[in-house]
């Protein structure tokens, strides 16, 4: 099973947050943390893209390998990975609990190939991804679920972690059986602090006040040989009923890659994404000659007109690469950040929405 990938982008936050590599007027953009950048008219070929403030952080390690030539692949899976490892709500076995106090794990890889793993309801172990990888290599199926995605882990060598919760998961979860309301929260994985990112170490969990907090990590490359892959990871939405599974292990929902066409990455409510068939949907208008801002935006109001009024109670965000080079990102509401690393740095943008 060969796997390489990478050429590609420069980006804009305006408009409707879309870049592109090749045969662009360069234009100044301002990035959340307030300073103004001038994109250079220079073609950039490796680049990254994820979703939420953690995407910095997990960007650094995905540029370690698509930044000196390596495969798109291995940059998507190693990049969420570190925020698998970190302590926060909602990605990793440190995220916050079913509401019978279990964590539990999706996640989801794809190739340029149409190679794609994922691993959904997996308990104890601490990197889904990587599971989900070794779904996509070693087996003839695209996913595995429970109790026997665990036992896959296991056979392939990963450790049982102990069926513990979080200091902060802990505290979350009892405070959450006081009322037992289960209530999403819009935007939860936006930092309260944003603004006040520390721009010294790029890390999501550097804040000069607030605190911090973001759910699924989605990241899509494309590399320097062209090619294109996308990986998505998450605890799910905390407090959700036993065996609930959400968009991010759902190939065509929560992630797809289509190399001729496109790679995109959902986050956000997933219920609505499974809905429309999020990821798949932003690629096929991509097809039919919408730029990738456009497709995701086509799909948000899609996804407004189902849930009518309901939807000022959800956020859905999409990201899409294509092979053009453009990349874009659409949400619902305000509030969806993503960070993009090129050769010209890691930096965290906002995504233009519908309100």
């Amino acid at each position: 099973m060969s796997m390489d990938r990478r050429k590609f982008l420069n980006l804009s936050s305006l408009g409707i947050s879309s870049f592109t590599i090749t045969g662009f007027i360069p234009k100044t953009v301002q990035d959340i943390t307030g300073s103004s950048n001038v994109i250079s008219n220079t073609v950039v070929n490796p680049v990254v893209v994820s979703t939420w403030d953690a995407g910095l952080a997990a960007n650094l390690a995905a540029w370690k390998i698509i930044g000196i030539g390596g495969r798109a692949l291995d940059a998507v899976e190693n990049g969420v990975k570190v925020t698998e490892d970190e302590i926060n709500c909602c990605v990793g076995l440190s995220g916050n609990p079913d509401r019978d106090g279990h964590v539990t794990l999706d996640a989801s890889i794809m190739d340029h190939e149409f190679n794609c793993g994922s691993v959904a309801f997996l308990e104890r172990i601490k990197h889904p991804i990587s599971v989900a990888r070794r779904v996509m290599e070693k087996t003839p199926h695209v996913m595995l679920v429970g109790e026997g995605a665990q036992q896959f882990a296991l056979s392939e060598g990963f450790t049982l972690e102990p069926d513990t919760l979080s200091k902060d998961a802990k505290s979350s979860y009892e405070n959450w059986l006081k009322k037992s309301e289960y209530k999403p929260v819009i935007n939860i994985e936006r930092k309260k602090a944003t603004s006040q990112l520390d721009p010294s170490s790029m890390a999501p969990h550097k804040l000069i006040n607030g605190d911090w907090n973001h759910d699924t990590i989605g990241m899509i490359a494309l590399d320097s040989f062209g090619n294109l892959s996308g990986s998505c990871t998450t605890s799910g939405a905390g407090f959700k009923m036993r065996g609930r599974v959400g968009d991010s292990p759902v190939i065509g929902a929560g992630l797809y890659v289509d190399n001729e066409i496109g790679a995109v990455v959902a986050t956000g409510q997933g219920e609505d994404v499974i809905r429309v068939a999020g990821a798949s949907a932003v690629v096929e208008q991509m097809r039919q000659g919408k730029s990738p801002a456009e497709a995701c935006k086509f799909v948000v109001e899609r996804i407004r007109r189902i849930k009518k009024e309901k939807a000022k109670d959800i956020q859905v965000c999409f990201i899409a690469l294509n092979k053009k080079g453009e990349a874009g990102a659409y949400a619902l509401h305000k509030g969806f950040n993503y960070a993009v690393h090129n050769k010209e740095g890691n930096k965290l943008f906002e995504s233009s929405s519908l309100d």
